[in-house]
């Protein structure tokens, strides 16, 4: 049955991340309750330094969720999130402020200024930092252009921009201020297949290329298996599987098997 599935891909280049580097984010006993719905149980994880690390999971299982205590978008009813070790829980906004500079997160569906066009849109965060100097924001954000392959893309507003145009908008605007790590909601979902691999390999070559941290969450196991150095498996609220994409098809476990293989369990969501 595994033998159906899709098989990792590997990269023009291999990964770097070294087996035993520090974890560039810690998770710890965290626990979300919404409203009377227990979202996280418990969620126990680790994404070393350079690497990129898949979620997978039930639609509505908590990826999104998690991703979101990440940054500080959400505040969780217990437990620690550890940063480049600074645990964030109880920061302020200004502190918080400070660590998404090294965390970057791209939106599902890119959240961009609709009234805004491509340049200033990327440009944003480094206006909202104070810089000011009209040829550095210009140099900047072309470099970001350049590296998501949309050269001469400036003065396009978001609303003549393909599903895939603005979602690299979205990443060059998460990554202008060059975070250590970039956390990525969904970022194929919606997409054909062809402009999903696209994603999938700009996703890579940011790795190769800056070395950055990745947090994707999908329930696109193509992309999963295409990015992942590891994949971690959240269900019922807790991290059940956390490893690589050949131990997670290699699984004997039942639970596992019927995930990859778009199985129901017969209770429905």
């Amino acid at each position: 049955m595994i033998e159906a599935l899709p098989s990792p891909k590997p990269s023009t280049k291999p990964h770097p991340v070294p087996g035993n580097s520090p974890p560039m984010i810690k998770v710890h006993s965290l626990t979300k309750k919404i409203g009377q719905q227990e979202i996280l149980c418990g969620v126990d994880l680790e994404v070393r330094m350079g690497e990129t690390l898949a979620i997978i999971g039930r639609s509505g299982g908590g990826k999104s969720v998690l991703l979101k205590h990440l940054v500080g978008l959400m505040e969780p009813d217990g437990g620690e999130i550890w940063i480049q070790g600074q645990n964030i829980i109880g920061m302020n906004e200004r502190q918080l402020g400070a660590i998404r500079q090294k965390v970057g997160i791209l939106f599902q569906g890119g959240a961009l200024f609709d009234s805004m066009t491509v340049e200033n849109n990327i440009a944003f965060p480094l206006r909202e930092a104070g810089e000011r100097d009209p040829k550095v924001l210009h140099s900047k954000v072309s470099e970001m252009l350049e590296v998501m392959e949309m050269e001469g893309e400036e003065d396009k507003m978001p609303e003549s921009l393909s599903g895939g145009m603005k979602k690299r908008v979205g990443l060059a605007r998460a990554i202008i201020r060059r975070p250590s790590c970039v956390l990525y909601d969904e970022p194929t979902a919606g997409l054909d297949p062809v402009v999903a691999d696209s994603i999938n390999r700009l996703i890579r070559r940011l790795q190769q290329r800056f070395g950055m941290t990745s947090v994707v969450v999908t329930h696109d196991m193509k992309s999963a298996f295409d990015v992942a150095d590891r994949i971690a498996y959240l269900h019922e609220g807790r991290i059940y599987f956390h490893g690589t994409a050949s131990e997670l098809q290699q699984s004997a476990d039942p639970l596992i098997q019927d995930f990859l293989l778009g199985r129901s369990d017969g209770r429905g969501d």
